[in-house]
């Protein structure tokens, strides 16, 4: 069997007497998607600041493509091609699409900052950072600011900075949110087109998408993972359905 791509082994993280995340262990293995579910307060969110950098685990490992990198920070995790796309600060507003985009490529490449050259000129950046915007449907927004663009639209932009960045594995912080339907169910296809060149680690609240996407889910309840397993195995799990799922059959 291939070797995960992302590990999480035994993470424990306190606040005060507050056990945010307790004893959780979770793996992201090639060409899948793995959700994480769980009500409102269950400790998601820490978990995910954890594995991106921004909150250092009291104790246990998180290990990505076979290397621990439980004591790196976060710029350090994104380098080596861990991709978030829940950090909306991350996207300069004042920008274009394109050019945040552009970014994101000049980053990858490792080159110093040139905006004060033509850059719509340089096909080094403009091209690649074109093919992510048309990959996530925003091709035909890419000269708007992202001030102008919807909340979903800049969702989808995060997600083409993250292909732009060579990302390896993606971790997803409630892609969905203020989609409507039809951009749900486009996000929907194209994550799971996505899978294949790289993992996702999904916290999604829409249902019907996880049940859609997901390989595998764990459910996170009181900072306890209390399962994991495919869709059905989820949906017939009698302690999944009273702490969480209630009506959805």
């Amino acid at each position: 069997m291939a070797e995960p791509v992302l590990q999480i082994s035994n993470l424990v993280k306190s606040f005060g007497a507050l056990r945010a995340t307790d004893d959780v262990t979770l793996d992201l293995y090639p060409g899948e998607i793995h959700a994480l579910i769980g009500p409102n307060g269950a400790g998601k969110s820490t978990l995910i600041h954890q594995i991106c950098g921004t909150h250092a685990p009291n104790s246990g490992t998180i290990r990505f493509m076979g290397e621990d990198i439980t004591q790196l920070g976060v710029a350090a995790r994104a380098r080596k091609g861990l991709g978030r796309t829940f950090q909306i600060s991350s996207i300069a507003p004042e920008f274009s699409a394109l050019r945040n985009v552009m970014l994101a490529v000049q980053a990858r490449q490792g080159s110093s900052f040139r905006f004060f050259k033509p850059v719509r000129s340089d096909k080094s950046l403009t091209e690649p950072a074109m093919a992510a915007l048309e990959r996530v449907g925003l091709a035909s927004r890419a000269t708007l600011p992202v001030a102008e663009l919807s909340h979903g639209e800049r969702r989808q932009l995060e997600i083409a900075i993250a292909l732009a960045l060579g990302s390896r594995a993606f971790l997803l912080d409630e892609p969905m949110a203020g989609m409507g339907p039809e951009g749900s169910r486009a996000l929907t296809s194209f994550l799971a087109d996505l899978k294949q060149e790289a993992p996702i680690l999904l916290v999604e609240h829409d249902m019907d998408a996880v049940f859609a996407l997901a390989d595998r889910i764990s459910v996170l309840v009181y900072g306890k993972i209390i399962a994991t397993g495919s869709v059905e195995d989820i949906r017939r799990d009698p302690a999944v359905r009273t702490a969480y799922l209630g009506d959805h059959d």
